[in-house]
């Protein structure tokens, strides 16, 4: 379960960051260089979510989308500083909960 999560996590940060790093460099007017950055951690976070030992693209990728939702909400606050309110908060359990029953509910 580590695995998985290392994993989750690490393909979020290469996307938000990544898409972030583009975002930088298309609306805010920071160098090409940033964008190419950012082009090369969207490529990563492709690669790193094959590395999940799921075997189906499908449940992996929805259930990266709630990783990714939870994810968002802490990089706003942590980045952007937009602080959280209740309602970003209870999403985002939301979603972990829905994760978790899709990536370890009994199968037969």
């Amino acid at each position: 379960m580590i695995y998985t999560i290392g994993l989750f996590l690490l393909a979020g940060l290469a996307e938000i960051g990544g898409g972030y790093l583009i975002w930088l460099w298309l609306r805010e007017g920071k160098p090409f260089s940033w964008g190419i950055a950012g082009g090369v951690a969207l490529a990563l976070y492709g690669v790193i979510a094959t590395f999940q030992t799921f075997p189906t693209f499908g449940r992996v990728y929805a259930a990266y989308g709630g990783v990714f939702i939870v994810l968002s909400v802490l990089w706003g606050w942590g980045v952007d500083k937009k602080t959280p309110d209740l309602y970003d908060w209870i999403g985002a359990v939301i979603c972990l909960v829905g994760v978790s029953v899709m990536l370890w509910g009994p199968r037969h």
